[in-house]
Formats: C-alpha cells, structure tokens, sequence
C-alpha cells in the first residue's frame, strides 16, 4: 500500500471513515492503453474508446474524459487540448465529460489518487494525455492502412481526417472509428515534436463557455429531481460546541417543512423547498453545549503568536550561521507581519445532492476529491466506496473549499439521507452564504518575524524568518507524508525554498492549535509567506540603500526563471519611470506550484484608501498550453489576492466569527479590479499550474507600491484603509 493509503487506513482505525474498502484504492500510472478494449466495449459498437480519457463516435464527436473537475479554472479546455493535439482532431468536434470516481483508471499522478488541486491538472495530465491522444491517432492510421491496402507510414491526420497522400483517399474519425476499435493499441507511440503544435500554445476558445451562456451548464445549485428534498443545517455558533437538545416545534410548524434531525454537524431541517427549510431552520431552537469551544478572539490568538515569533521555532532550512550574521552585522532589519483568517468565498457555496438506498449511494456534487469523498460517503452510509457513485459537475468555484480530508459538505447530504432512511429519495444539502462565511475551514492566520543583516558593503549575509500558525495537515491523511520532524510543508512553502542567494539562512516553524478548522486557500502557504518575504526583502533593499528591482536582480542571478519572470515584468512596467505624486509602483516575484511570477503593482494613495491602478504580470508556466487561459488565471488570481489584501479578514470575539457575508467579509468589487497587463515567457519546460501562482506576489507588489507612495510600510493586512496615517 501506498503512503496515502496507509494514512487512510489509519483514519479508518481511529473511527474516521468507518466502513471503507482500502483495498480499492489502487493506483495505476499508465492507466489509459491496457485497459482499451474495456472501455470499447463500454460505448456503442460503432464507437470508438481506445482508453480512459477518450471516445470517438461515428458522428465525428470526439469526447474527452476529464478527471479533473472544472471549477472555472478553464481545466475542461487545457486537457482537452493537449489530448486533441496529439491525437489530431479538430478542435470543433471536442466535448468534454466529467469522468467518474475511479481511482485506478483516474488518480491525479502527484496526489497518487483522484482530486484536483495545487494547481497539478495540467502538470500531471501532460504526458499522459499526450500519450492517450498519440495512441488512438496510431490506431486511427492502422486502421486506415488496412482498409486501404497502404503503408501506415504514408498515413498523415489532421483537422479530424485521416488521409493517404499518395491516392488521395481520406476518411473521417467517425468513418474509422468501428475498425480501429479492433485494432491492438501499441505499446510505444511517438509524440509529436512542439514545432508542429497546432492547437497547444493558441487562444482556443473554451469548451465551458457555451453552457455557461445559454444556461445548459449543470452546477450543482441547479439540480432538480422529482421528489427532491432540500436540507440546510444548524451549526454549532462556536467551534467545538456540540448540540445539547433542541426544540423542532416551531420548525415543524412552516409550512413545507418535512423533518427536523439531529445529524454529526448539527441539526438538520428537511423541506421541500430552500425556502422551506430556510425558514424552518431561522424558527429552530437549540441548546449548545459549548464546553469544549474555542472561546478565544483574533485578539488572544495573535497575541500568543506574536509572543511565539520571538522564540526558535523547529528548522525548516537551516544555512550558515544566521544568528551570528545578525549579531555581527553592520546594520540589521526587523519586521513582524500579521496575517488574518480567510474564507474561500467561492460564488457557489457547498452543496450537494445525496440519493442513498439500502445498497448504493448516488451523488452529485462540483467534486474536488473524488477519491476521499467516495469513501467518507461509504464511510458514513455504511457502504463500500465501490457502491458510491458520484457525477461531478461544474462547481462554481472552490480555491480550496470543495477538497478536505473530512469531506464535510459531502458527510453531511451522506448523514441527512441516512437520517431520513436511506429510502431512496433525493436531499439537496445547501450552504448558505452565512455558512459559508462562518463553517470554518479558513486559511489559518500566521504571525511572521524576520530579521535580515547587511554587511558594510549594503550586501544581504543573513536572514532569519520565524512563522508561527496552525498546521493544514495536522489530523489529516496527508500528516504522514507533509508534515516532517514537526514541519508542516505547506506553512513554510515560499519561505523555506527562498529563492535569494544568502550566505547565513534559517527559516523557523512553530505549529499552534486552536479550536478553528483550516484548509489550504488558494495559493496555499504562499498566500502569507510569499507576502512576508516579499515586503520585507523591500525593506532590506530600502536599508541598503538600493533599487528594490535591482537588490533582487543581483540575488536571483543563479535562478534564471525567477531572474527572467522579475525583468520582464519591470520592463513592461517601466520600472524606474517618474510617477505622479501620490502615486507609487512595488514589485514582487513568487514561485508556486513550479510556476514563476512576477508582477509590479502601480497605486494611488488618497485619503487613506489604496486604489491600484495597473499591474503588470509575467509568467513562466512552462509550455503554454491555452494562452488565454493562462492570462485570464493570472487577472483572476490578481483580483482575488487584491481582495484578500485590502480587505479581507475572518475575525473572532469570544470564539465566535463576527462576519456574516459579504457586508462584513468584503471581497473584490469590479471597481476595484486593476488594468492587467500579462506577459508569458515563451518556454520548452513541461507545463505547470496557473490557477493558483498569481495570487502570491499581488500583495507584497502592492504594500511595496504603497511604501513608494507614502513611505508607509504594511505589515498587518487587510490594508485597504490606512487611516489617516
């Protein structure tokens, strides 16, 4: 068994998924050639299915199965992409569908089982899917070369016709498609050299654009079925408070309200509308038990971690002797930063629909961790997780959200239906915005100290970063593997893998524990860490007395992906062009997810308020696959990091969240959305993610333009008001 099976088989032990199948969860790299004639006999006769990842039919259509989940992240277009270009098809014959939950056939190769996240879709389907298009291409042409009596090396495919040069004869994938599904798929194909790219590296349109318009898009808030119940839960008003009794009269007395359940998250009105359940839930009356609650403030928290940022912390990277630099150094630079909780806040909040009989589970959701959803489910029905099926939708965006160990959205419509009696009826669980703000599962708050030192010279010869905040992994079937010698990975990532060239290093964690759950948030560790490096590598530069572009030109000069990213983006700027008074320009540069990204960030400062007029943005995501795509993930990455930095923030009083919706949970407003300017760097590299990188330098390029502005360092965000400062 693999590592994250181990981990998962644990939680089974403690009582976490009770009743799944470890067995099943078996990964299989080269899934998509052995199992050909499998998924040939799956379609119609006339179809052809060679693997996992694809279909041709006689009508010419040409289906690609994503295992990935379209969250608007544009994914359906990029797999679909890199498969029809080394198949050859014509990029109007492509459709996309959702594939199910499978583990063996559609395991996300770096998570080693099926979900989407860490900005891995493209990463890890590239080679794959090239293979899966290279092969049915193959097969197409020997199927044609026998009907045709000709050598399959005079065969050439393009635009979905397969032709024979030499006789002039072509046909189409359709025409094909009964014959190559009899043809024996090879073991080894050749890929096509990038030169002769003709859909990867365009501006194809995307494949989700058209249901998204004209309304035949199914998210999940969209389904309906005969006799469908819809469910929203009380939850407990603090973390760790559990329900001590409840009174269902006055629920029970709204008209449409069919039942009232004590279910693990809470308590659980059952309507045969939201509106019904809605108003059922607003007339319940509930006791809490609250002893074990987390009954602390934003206030309290911070306050600890501030006091914690002054002591060692367990090594995350350790070079040289940083303590010593800072003691003998010419001049030393200190700063602390603060970082709040954050919610995902996507436009669709959780939910999901749950058919659950004696002997199956059906379930429609915009899942994200299909692997680990289908076994909770199981865990919960009292299943196996080969009885639960699940058919992912769109989701109607996530940043994290959607993909948790516990897969709480998923438990709880799992939990309903069982309360009702697994009795085959149809329960829509829906999240309300206020529960979305509130349910919990933020971004933890981090507290950041550095320290730097400079020689006589104005060089950087030591630097030392302690970060002090709660642990993701902790408790989760990741721990094993991403948590090492009491170093949680994803708190330190942007931090431990600093980019500069420093003599005397040492990045530093110390793990808390509070009563508020967490979950990565887009960008995940960087969303703090590349800010803290960022704004105070600023200030470093300002203490040298040096250029803030220069200062980490000269540090980057053995990285040439973060040097090209950084010069590229200041020279589309015009970095070092006079701006107007009140008026300033920062720079940042972020590594995430193997992606490059430099931004520069030009503000106006007036009465207190931060506007950001322009940014300027370049990429290195290795091959572009879809430039437009790539463009569109950096504007939204921007906006959604500007967001967060000017305005948000999850705070607590006495435990409990004090933001309800959008009022008090601000995010980005269309006229606060910057000019964006975006410049990818031609590469041969393997692609990498986009959806997530181009959050991580937008606020440090903007606190550090706002310092040019008013000579006003921002070391506690959310920043949007300065004040009168």
């Amino acid at each position: 068994m693999n590592a994250i099976t181990d981990d998962l088989a644990s939680m089974n032990r403690r009582g976490v998924l009770k009743g799944a199948a470890w067995t099943g969860l078996i990964i299989a790299f080269n899934v998509a050639l052995p199992q050909r004639r499998a998924f040939a006999a799956a379609g119609s006769a006339a179809e052809f299915a060679p693997n996992a990842f694809l279909r041709i039919a006689p009508d010419n259509s040409v289906t690609v199965i994503s295992k990935h989940v379209e969250l608007g992240q544009g994914v359906y277009t990029g797999l679909a992409t890199i498969l029809a270009e080394e198949l050859g098809a014509d990029w109007s014959q492509i459709k996309v569908e959702s594939a199910p939950a499978d583990t063996k056939l559609y395991a996300n190769l770096a998570f080693k089982m099926q979900g989407t996240g860490g900005s891995t879709a493209i990463a890890n389907s590239w080679m794959q899917l090239r293979e899966a298009g290279a092969t049915a291409r193959a097969m197409l042409i020997a199927a044609a070369a026998a009907e045709w009596g000709v050598p399959a090396g005079q065969i050439s495919v393009e635009r979905g016709v397969v032709r024979h040069g030499p006789s002039k004869r072509e046909a189409s994938f359709g025409a094909l498609a009964a014959h190559a599904a009899n043809v024996p798929a090879p073991e080894k194909v050749a890929l096509k050299n990038p030169k002769d790219f003709t859909l990867i590296g365009t501006r194809l349109a995307r494949v989700d654009v058209p249901p998204k318009t004209n309304g035949t898009a199914q998210f999940t808030i969209d389904v309906a079925m005969p006799g469908m119940l819809v469910a929203l839960i009380k939850r407990p008003p603090l973390f760790g408070a559990r329900v001590a009794s409840f009174d269902a009269a006055s629920a029970k007395a709204i008209p449409g309200v069919v039942e009232v359940l004590e279910v693990p998250a809470g308590v659980a009105v059952v309507g045969k509308s939201f509106w019904a359940a809605k108003q059922g839930r607003d007339a319940l009356k509930i006791a809490w038990d609250d002893a074990k609650a987390e009954k602390r403030g934003s206030a309290e928290i911070l306050a600890e971690y501030r006091a914690l940022a002054e002591r060692p912390g367990k090594p995350a990277r350790a070079e040289g002797d940083a303590g010593g630099a800072l003691k003998h150094a010419a001049k030393t630079v200190a700063a602390t930063f603060e970082f709040p909780y954050l919610a995902h806040a996507p436009m669709e909040t959780l939910d999901a629909v749950v058919q659950l009989g004696a002997n199956g589970c059906e379930i429609w959701a915009g899942d994200q961790f299909q692997t680990i959803d289908q076994m909770n489910a199981a865990g919960v029905a009292g299943l196996k997780p080969e009885d639960v099926k699940i058919n992912t939708l769109f989701a109607g965006g996530s940043f994290g959200r959607r993909a948790n160990a516990a897969s709480d959205y998923i438990v709880e419509a799992v939990s309903v239906a069982k309360a009702l009696g697994a009795n085959g009826v149809p329960v829509k669980l829906q999240w309300t915005r206020e529960d979305d703000i509130q349910g919990g599962r933020y971004r933890p708050a981090y507290v950041h100290k550095l320290e730097a030192a400079l020689d006589k010279s104005g060089e950087l010869v030591g630097w030392r970063h302690r970060i002090v905040g709660q642990s993701i992994m902790a408790g989760t079937p990741f721990e094993a593997f991403m948590v090492k010698d009491g170093v949680d990975g994803t708190s330190v990532e942007g931090a431990a893998n600093l980019p500069y060239a420093i003599p005397n290093l040492s990045v530093e964690l110390t793990t808390t524990k509070t009563g508020v759950p967490v979950l990565w948030w887009r960008v995940v560790g960087s969303s703090h860490t590349a800010y803290a490096v960022e704004a105070f590598i600023d200030e470093v530069a300002a203490a040298a007395g040096k250029d803030p572009f220069a200062f980490r030109q000269a540090l980057l000069s053995h990285s040439p992906r973060h040097k090209a990213v950084l010069e590229l983006a200041a020279k589309a700027a015009g970095w070092g062009d006079p701006l107007p008074k009140g008026r300033g320009r920062g720079i940042a540069v972020a590594v995430a997810f193997g992606t490059y990204v430099a931004q520069v960030a030009e503000v106006t400062v007036a009465d207190g308020k931060v506007k950001v007029d322009r940014v300027v943005c370049a990429v290195d995501c290795g091959v572009p696959v879809n430039p437009d795509i790539i463009a569109a993930q950096m504007e939204g990455g921007i906006g959604f990091g500007l967001g967060a930095a000017l305005y948000g923030a999850i705070t607590l009083k006495d435990g409990a969240v004090e933001q309800s919706n959008f009022d008090g949970y601000q995010v980005l407003r269309i006229d606060a959305m910057p000019k964006v300017e975006v410049h990818i760097v031609p590469s041969a590299e393997a692609p990498t993610g986009v959806g997530e990188p181009g959050v991580a330098p937008i606020g440090p390029a903007v606190a550090n333009a706002v310092f040019a502005a008013t000579g006003k360092r921002i070391r506690v965000l959310p920043f949007g008001d300065l004040g009168s400062a």
